[in-house]
């Protein structure tokens, strides 16, 4: 079952990068997480949703995982399960306290861990305009260390972009392959 979930801290180039990797390899199954945030908020290409209509869902059984960060209600589609079950690179925007329910419901998950230095971070979250600096801050200074057990492997987002999406295809690429 290859899944890849992608996580790291906000405002690292984690969506940036996905989308740069789909463009390189079509084949890849990428997830649009069901959030419970405004489409008008921008970011990733998500579906919004209600707090009632994720609820509803979640009860109905329509996510392979859901969990709640930062305020909002996150869900990874059970189509994701099923495309790792057919055999499809799947790749998932996640949140790292997340990791241990998705290594549960994905077998074999490998993690890369997008990071960037916190200068870096601050600048991006800041030219989002979604949070104040007040909230940006207290963001950086949340610390989320990835659980044990996993298999990480970590890509530099602080500078230019192409050498981070390079790296990313270049993880993926043989399993894409396959």
């Amino acid at each position: 079952m290859p899944v890849f979930a992608i996580c790291g801290p906000s405002g690292a180039g984690k969506d940036t990068l996905i989308a740069a990797a789909a463009l390189c390899l079509p084949a890849l199954h990428v997830v649009r997480r069901t959030i419970t945030r405004p489409a008008e908020a921008g970011g990733e290409p998500f579906e919004p949703v209600t707090e009632a209509e994720f609820a509803a869902r979640a009860g109905q059984g329509a996510f392979a995982l859901h969990w709640q960060a930062h305020g909002l209600r996150y869900g990874i589609p059970i189509a994701a399960l099923r495309a790792a079950e057919a055999g499809q690179v799947v790749v998932l925007n996640a949140s790292r306290r997340m990791l241990p329910q998705a290594m549960a419901v994905f077998p074999g998950l490998t993690v890369i861990e997008i990071t960037a230095p916190p200068k870096v971070l601050a600048q991006r979250l800041a030219a989002r305009g979604r949070e104040s600096a007040e909230d940006i801050a207290r963001r950086l200074a949340r610390a989320a260390p990835l659980p044990e057990g996993l298999r990480v492997l970590r890509i530099d987002n602080g500078g230019a972009l192409a050498p981070a999406v390079d790296a990313l295809v270049a993880a993926l690429q043989p399993m894409a392959a396959r």
